[in-house]
This record gives C-alpha cells, sequence and structure tokens, in this order.
C-alpha cells in the first residue's frame, strides 16, 4: 500500500506513513469492494511526532517514579547504618567506587532497563510518564515494538548521554523528531492530535 499523501511504500495494516506521519486507514473487505465514497473517513486516531521539550517532561514524570521507588526499595534500607550509604553525604552514590556502591548503581540501571522496555513494549506502548502526556513509542511503520528493540532503544541512551547529551537534543530539530536513539533502534515517538 502506498500513502495517499507522500506515496511512499508501507506495509500493510501500517498505522501511519513512516516518512510524513499521515494516518493510514486499513480499508475492509466492503470498502475495497465499493468505490471510493467522499464520505468515507479514516477510523484511526491522527498522530503526529513528539518533540523535545513533550518528550523531556515525560522522562522528568518517570525518573521521579522511578527514584520514589527504587530509592525506597534499594537505597532506604541501607541509609544511615553503619557501614552503610551515610544519610548526609548526597554525593555519595556518585563519588563512591567501593563494590558496593557499583552493585547498586548496576540494580538501579537494571531497575530503569526493566521499567522503560517492558511498558514501550507493552500493549500501552508508552512509560507512565508518556502515557500521562499521550505519548507512544512505535516502529517505523506505527506498529508496536518488541521487547528487545525497547531494550535496544534503552541501551542505545547511552550512546545519547556520550554526545554531550546532542544525540537527546536531536529530537528537537530532526525531520520526525527522533532522538540518536529513535534512530538506531528505528522507532519513533508519537503523539495524538
Amino acid at each position: 500500500m502506498n500513502c495517499p499523501k507522500c506515496g511512499a511504500f508501507m506495509p500493510e495494516g501500517a498505522g501511519f506513513c513512516g516518512s510524513c506521519g499521515q494516518p493510514l486507514a486499513a480499508p475492509s473487505s466492503a470498502q475495497q469492494d465499493a468505490a471510493p465514497s467522499a464520505w468515507a473517513r479514516p477510523t484511526q486516531a491522527r498522530v503526529a511526532y513528539a518533540g523535545f521539550w513533550l518528550r523531556l517532561a515525560a522522562y522528568a514524570i518517570d525518573n521521579i517514579l522511578l527514584g520514589a521507588v527504587l530509592g525506597n526499595i534499594l537505597l532506604r534500607p541501607l541509609m544511615g547504618k553503619p557501614g552503610g550509604i551515610p544519610a548526609n553525604d548526597p554525593w555519595f552514590m556518585f563519588t563512591n567506587t567501593s563494590p558496593q556502591v557499583t552493585a547498586l548503581m548496576l540494580l538501579f540501571l537494571m531497575g530503569n532497563w526493566v521499567y522503560f522496555a517492558v511498558l514501550e513494549s507493552s500493549p500501552w506502548r508508552a512509560t507512565l510518564g508518556k502515557k500521562a502526556l499521550g505519548l507512544t513509542v512505535v516502529d517505523l511503520a506505527g506498529n508496536r515494538i518488541s521487547f528487545p528493540r525497547a531494550s535496544g532503544r534503552f541501551f542505545a541512551k547511552i550512546l545519547s548521554s556520550m554526545t554531550f547529551l546532542i544525540g537527546f537534543l536531536m529530537a528537537g530539530f530532526t525531520a520526525k523528531k527522533q532522538a540518536l536513539h529513535d534512530m538506531l533502534a528505528g522507532c519513533l515517538v508519537t503523539r495524538k492530535i
């Protein structure tokens, strides 16, 4: 099937055009047999690409939630105990290289990975922050992404960070509002309009 707006080839069942964002309505068998009608309307919601600031707000919501949950589960039991994490030194986790702190940082990373990859590959197609703001993560054809692709997208954020955060800022000025990790994983972040 070809996009009616730009003519790009799209696979059958695609929700919207991966090139221009035009919503694509899958015709029913009755519509395929009948002549096109002026009254026919697409049944799918219109979507647009989510920009940098909206995505940053969703990321902030997600990090506040994750910080509260993971902090209470992993850090609270260790705070202020002898040999544990000092309650009066907020930089302890970032400046200490002991095996215990390294293990805690890896647990935080794993918690983040599971949160983002499971929710973005779920039928919601979004984390809680993205869901609150009406954003979804989809592949280039507008379909739900798989868990391995969501995992690849999560770990590609490390590369977005290593570019002095320019990888994240790319979502503000690329045509499809894709950050570096979106491009590497073949994903789009869309919003309803």
